[in-house]
């Protein structure tokens, strides 16, 4: 359902869906949080996204290549450039390894 929202341009509803699933017995994993960060990327929400990327280790979501492309993509969006860099040189250090989709 997150996925459907970030397809249909609802960034909001999608996050709302992601803050929901733990309440409904289901603990949020690596495809739901890349799914509501792919949304917020979409909608221009690089903040958001960079939130969400940030939150993953806490909530116990190791992010993984496609969680930091997604936000990657975010700042490269929104013209933010030295933030997308600093990603790109964080994920070895965080045990990601990036890929093409990351350059």
């Amino acid at each position: 359902a997150i996925s459907a929202c970030e397809k249909g341009g609802q960034w909001e509803k999608a996050l709302s869906l992601l803050r929901e699933m733990p309440g409904a017995g289901v603990q949020p994993n690596e495809y739901s949080y890349n799914a509501a960060i792919s949304a917020c990327e979409k909608a221009g929400r690089w903040e958001k996204a960079l939130s969400l990327l940030r939150e993953m280790p806490a909530a116990g979501v190791r992010p993984n290549v496609v969680s930091y492309s997604a936000a990657i993509s975010a700042c490269e969006k929104a013209g933010r450039w030295e933030k997308a860099l600093s990603l790109l040189r964080e994920m070895p250090a965080a045990g990601v390894r990036p890929n093409v989709v990351s350059y």
